[in-house]
């Protein structure tokens, strides 16, 4: 956005100018995009310094644990460990890799914040963006391979082949490209990012809405060869397919739901627009942490999870 006199703020330029202090966000001459105004101004700045700490020590020694569980894994298997890997183990170690980016992010804002930086809080917010749309794809990733497994086993069977496993390699190599061309906008204008927000979040609403209907109905009514089979292991597979894609559901309504109310008020220039969005950016933390956790529990790395194992 330009201000009265046509040029754009410098990214490296220092909190101490006085009229970056001055900026109100609802004016539309600002020269500083509104998530930058919103990290800069008080009380939001300091709601973003408590979440970058607590994101911080929450969810990097979880990826570490998972990451040193993919070693040793890499380790005993050798080269045919991404060909042995399941589909949903595999996005859920991509996912753990995106978080690594958002805690960068968040080490980057609270520096930015702190040492009165911009253009460290510039390269947050472009890591952030990096992490949010890795995140969003690879939540309908897992709720595709979830879906598949519980309305098309038979087809789901043959995806652990050597070809479909190339696919499914291509398919994450696009997610990451994809990643880094739409975090590209993040730098032109605060607007687009915006947008490709939104259109990112209905995206994932309805992909993971579909999913759930679809397991939901073949759980109401299985087909008649698992009825003459092992019907309660297959019922049981089928319903934690369920839970876990209703789970990122309903994640996913949350961001879409607060998204929404943002892009309102900033769109329309409201005056809680930097709350809304500092608070907003706590319903992150569980997005971060879902699906790395449910990698533990399905491997044994959290107590209760062991005892039910026993």
């Amino acid at each position: 956005m330009q201000n009265s006199s046509g040029d754009r703020m410098s990214p490296n330029s220092s909190f101490s100018t006085n009229s970056s202090l001055d900026l109100h966000f609802s004016s539309m001459n600002t020269s500083l995009p509104l998530y930058m105004y919103c990290l800069i101004s008080k009380p939001s700045s300091y709601i973003y310094r408590a979440f970058s700490i607590t994101a911080i020590f929450l969810v990097l020694p979880i990826c570490i644990l998972i990451l040193q569980h993919g070693l040793q894994e890499w380790r005993k298997k050798g080269s045919t460990f991404m060909e042995v890997l399941s589909h949903s183990d595999c996005f859920t170690y991509n996912i753990v890799i995106m978080d690594l980016f958002a805690v960068l992010a968040c080490v980057f804002n609270y520096c930015g914040i702190t040492m009165k930086y911009l253009n460290m809080l510039s390269w947050g917010f472009f890591l952030y963006s990096f992490y949010f749309f890795g995140l969003m794809f690879f939540h309908m990733l897992t709720c595709v391979e979830h879906y598949m497994a519980a309305v098309h086993p038979i087809t789901y069977l043959s995806l652990r082949r050597e070809r479909w496993v190339r696919i499914r390699n291509i398919s994450i190599g696009c997610v990451w490209l994809l990643c880094f061309a739409l975090s590209g906008f993040t730098v032109i204008d605060d607007m687009i990012i915006t947008i490709l927000n939104f259109c990112l979040l209905t995206l994932s609403v309805i992909v993971s809405s579909f999913c759930s209907l679809s397991v939901l109905r073949v759980l109401i009514h299985p087909g008649p060869r698992e009825e003459s089979r092992n019907r309660d292991r297959v019922d049981q597979s089928k319903k934690r397919a369920f839970y876990t894609i209703v789970t990122i559901l309903g994640i996913v309504v949350l961001t879409f739901v607060w998204d929404l109310n943002w892009s309102v008020v900033y769109i329309t220039g409201g005056l809680n627009g930097c709350m809304l969005m500092s608070w907003g950016v706590w319903l992150s933390l569980p997005s971060n942490l879902l699906l790395p956790l449910l990698f533990l529990y399905r491997k044994g790395k959290v107590v209760c999870s062991k005892n039910n194992m026993q």
